[in-house]
């Protein structure tokens, strides 16, 4: 008999597919101090699968396979020319991590703000998703 299925925690991991696996895994490590968690590399040099914790959540990450589509499903920001969702990272510094982020070549898309519910701003990666960085209110 085999072991009864255990889901991951948190059982909803977004799993983003890039173009260029590898740098876009030592560009989250340097821009949001992700740490790697595993790491599952193919033959041909491409990332077959990784997980990475960033400020206590986790993310997979693996490069896109295009012949493979039928039965993966999915393709990178720069086969569709834009992200199709936004990510949201509580952070302690909306600043801080921005500047970090455009540091490593991020691109804002929205000024780091105060609104009502706190300080926001959005940036997109070098691999084409779109980060929503959310923390507290600074009086800015």
């Amino acid at each position: 008999m085999s072991a009864p299925y255990v889901p991951p925690d948190p059982p909803v991991v977004p799993y983003l597919v890039v173009h260029d696996g590898p740098t876009a895994l030592d560009w989250y490590v340097r821009a949001f101090a992700a740490t790697v968690i595993l790491r599952y590399d193919e033959p041909d040099g491409r990332l077959g699968h990784a997980a990475l914790s960033i400020n206590g959540g986790t993310i997979y990450l693996a490069d896109e396979f295009p012949e493979l589509h039928d039965r993966i499903g999915t393709r990178s920001p720069h086969h569709l020319n834009g992200s199709s969702c936004n990510i949201a990272l509580a952070v302690d510094d909306v600043d801080a991590w921005m500047a970090r982020a455009a540091k490593e070549g991020a691109i804002t898309v929205r000024p780091a703000t105060d609104d009502f519910y706190g300080r926001h701003g959005k940036m997109s990666d070098p691999f084409g998703h779109v980060w929503s960085f959310l923390g507290p209110k600074t009086g800015l």
